[in-house]
C-alpha cells in the first residue's frame, strides 16, 4: 500500500506542499526523493495520487496525479461522549475510534471524571486521530472537540435521534435499544468515568431522553466500554448490516 499523508490545507490544483511531522516523516524515516509516490488526503473526504517534486529540509512539493473520491465514512454519524481515562489509555480510545468510523469524540466533564484534558493534551489526541486515519484509510477527520460539562452536553444534544447512556444498574439491553429496521439519523453514546454517572447526571439524562443501557455483568475500563459501543454500532449500522 503506497504510504498516506495529510495535508493540513485543502489541497486544489496540482500542487500540495507538505510541512512539520508529515515532512519531517517522509523526509527523514521514508528518505523521499523525486519521483517517490504517495496518497495525500486532507480531510475533505477524497484522496489523491501524488509524486515527490521537490524535497528541502523542512518541506515537500508534491505534485498532484488525481484526485479519487473514496468513502470509508459509516451511513450514519456516531458520537462518544466520554470522561476520558487518564494517560495512553486516551489515546488508545481515540485510535480505535477512529479505525471503527465514529464521527466525534467529546471528553466530558462529569462528578467523578479523573481526567480534564488540556489543551496539550487534545492537541496529542487530534495528532492520534492523524495517525490513525493514515494507517486506516479514513479520508475524513475524527473530531474531537472541547471538553463540556455534563448538563450542558445533555442540553446540547437533545435533537439527536438516538441517545445510549452506559450505566452498569438498571440498564436495557443493547438488542432492544437498538431500531431493528431503518437506520437512525445519528446515534449518540455517553460513557462515564471509572465511579460510573452519579444518580443525578442519570436522572438528568433520562428526563432528556436517553436511553440507559447495560453492557453485561462485567465491570468494563472507560476505553473498553466506549470502543464496545462504537464497534456494536459499526456493525449494527455499517455497511455489514446491508
Amino acid at each position: 500500500m503506497t504510504d498516506r499523508y495529510f495535508v493540513e490545507t485543502p489541497i486544489s490544483g496540482r500542487q500540495a506542499v507538505l510541512s512539520g511531522p508529515e515532512a519531517h516523516h517522509l523526509i527523514h524515516v521514508m528518505r523521499a526523493k523525486r519521483g517517490t509516490a504517495v496518497v495525500l488526503f486532507d480531510g475533505s473526504g477524497a484522496e489523491f495520487a501524488a509524486e515527490v517534486e521537490q524535497v528541502d529540509r523542512r518541506e515537500v512539493a508534491l505534485a498532484i496525479l488525481r484526485r479519487d473520491e473514496v468513502d470509508r465514512e459509516l451511513p450514519l454519524e456516531v458520537t462518544l461522549g466520554v470522561a476520558m481515562p487518564k494517560g495512553d489509555r486516551q489515546r488508545w480510545l481515540i485510535e480505535k475510534a477512529v479505525e471503527l468510523g465514529v464521527a466525534r469524540v467529546v471528553p466530558l466533564r462529569t462528578a467523578r471524571s479523573v481526567a480534564q484534558p488540556v489543551r496539550q493534551a487534545l492537541d496529542r489526541l487530534r495528532r492520534a486521530v492523524i495517525e490513525a486515519s493514515k494507517q486506516c484509510g479514513r479520508n475524513r477527520m475524527m473530531q474531537v472537540a472541547q471538553p463540556r460539562d455534563w448538563p450542558d452536553f445533555v442540553a446540547e444534544t437533545s435533537d439527536v435521534p438516538l441517545r445510549l447512556l452506559a450505566h452498569p444498574t438498571g440498564g436495557e439491553g443493547l438488542a432492544d435499544v437498538l431500531p431493528r429496521a431503518d437506520r437512525p439519523g445519528g446515534v449518540l453514546a455517553a460513557v462515564g468515568p471509572e465511579g460510573g454517572f452519579t444518580e443525578e447526571e442519570v436522572s438528568l439524562a433520562m428526563t432528556a431522553g436517553w436511553r440507559s443501557i447495560d453492557l453485561g455483568p462485567r465491570t468494563l475500563r472507560v476505553e473498553t466500554a466506549a470502543i464496545l459501543l462504537a464497534g456494536i454500532l459499526a456493525v449494527r449500522f455499517g455497511p455489514l448490516a446491508d
